[in-house]
C-alpha cells in the first residue's frame, strides 16, 4: 500500500512528457501557420509551458530528497528528469532561434522535421506511459524502437534539409539561421531518443 502523499516517480515521468507533447505541438501549431509579427507572443506561450516543466521538476526533485525509499535509484530517477526536461528545453530552443534570426518565413523541410518531433514526443509519452510495468512490458521496447527509428528519420530528414538549404539559397545569412534551426529540430529527437537510452539502461540495471 502507498504511504500517504507518496511521490509517484513514474506518473511524473508522464508528466514532464506531456509538457514536452505541447511544446512539440505548439511548435507545429506555430511553424503551420507562421505570423512573424506574433512569434513574440508566441514565445511567451512556449516559455509557460517549459517553465511548468521545470516547476513539476523542481517539486519531483524536493520531494526525492527526503525519500528514503525510491522505487529505482535516486541517480537515475534524476537522470530520467533530466532527459525529458532536456527535450522541452529544446523544442523552446526552436522557436528562440527563430526569433533570433528574425525568420520571416518556414521551409519546407521545417514542416516535415517539425512533424517528425510531434511523432517523437507522442512516441515519448506512450514510452513513459509504460515504463512502470517495465519489468513485465510486452510493448516497452517497442517502444523504444519507435523512438529510434524516428531518430533515424529525422537524421535523414536534417541531411536533406541542409543540403536543399545550401543549394536553393544563396543568402549567407539566411543560410546560418536555418542551419541553426535545422540543428535544433534534429537535436529535439536526439533528445527523445536521450530519454529512451535512459530508460534501457534503467530496465538493465533493475533485470
Amino acid at each position: 500500500m502507498a504511504r500517504k502523499n507518496e511521490v509517484n516517480y513514474f506518473n511524473t515521468f508522464i508528466e514532464l512528457s506531456e509538457y514536452s507533447c505541447q511544446a512539440a505541438s505548439l511548435l507545429n501549431e506555430i511553424v503551420n501557420n507562421f505570423k512573424a509579427d506574433e512569434l513574440q507572443d508566441r514565445m511567451k506561450e512556449m516559455h509557460v509551458i517549459e517553465h511548468s516543466g521545470d516547476e513539476a521538476r523542481h517539486i519531483m526533485i524536493k520531494r526525492l530528497a527526503k525519500e528514503f525509499i525510491t522505487p529505482i535509484e535516486r541517480e537515475d530517477i534524476m537522470a530520467m528528469a533530466d532527459s525529458i526536461d532536456e527535450v522541452t528545453d529544446t523544442i523552446e530552443d526552436v522557436l528562440m532561434c527563430m526569433y533570433m534570426y528574425n525568420i520571416t518565413y518556414i521551409r519546407e523541410d521545417a514542416l516535415r522535421m517539425t512533424e517528425i518531433v510531434v511523432k517523437c514526443c507522442d512516441a515519448l509519452k506512450q514510452m513513459l506511459s509504460e515504463f512502470h510495468n517495465f519489468r513485465k512490458s510486452s510493448t516497452l521496447h517497442n517502444l523504444i524502437v519507435e523512438i529510434n527509428h524516428f531518430e533515424e528519420e529525422a537524421d535523414k530528414l536534417f541531411t536533406e534539409a541542409i543540403r536543399h538549404l545550401f543549394v536553393t539559397c544563396k543568402d549567407v545569412l539566411e543560410i546560418t539561421a536555418w542551419d541553426k534551426i535545422y540543428n535544433y529540430l534534429e537535436k529535439c529527437c536526439d533528445a527523445c531518443e536521450n530519454v529512451s537510452s535512459v530508460i534501457e539502461s534503467v530496465v538493465m540495471k533493475n533485470s
